[in-house]
């Protein structure tokens, strides 16, 4: 359930980043986005006993490369970032954390 949650927040994320319009995008830019790209980052179970979820996150990085091949978000391409957590909470909070202090 925790899954399909944070699923439904990426998913949010990528709606409200593509459906951005330029005068918004001419306001500074928060972290992980500048004049050319947008960075946007999760965790999978690309491995563990969760591993078969992990197609999502690879569907999702060939639904990105699809809207980069394709001239990107207003011309700004998406740097997708995916971790894998290994289906394990601890995991998870590690690789969140590097996403965030170093992506």
């Amino acid at each position: 359930m925790k899954r399909r949650f944070a699923l439904a927040n990426v998913a949010l994320g990528v709606a409200l980043a593509l459906g951005a319009t330029s005068s918004a995008l001419a306001a500074k830019y928060g972290p992980g986005a500048n004049d050319k790209e947008i960075k946007i980052g999760n965790t999978m179970p690309y491995s563990g006993p969760a591993s078969a979820y992990g197609t999502i996150g690879k569907t999702m990085q060939a639904y990105f490369d699809m809207i980069n091949a394709e001239g990107g978000v207003n011309g700004r391409k998406i740097v997708w970032v995916s971790l894998d957590d290994g289906y394990s909470p601890p995991k998870t909070v590690e690789q969140t954390r590097k996403l965030v202090e170093q992506e």
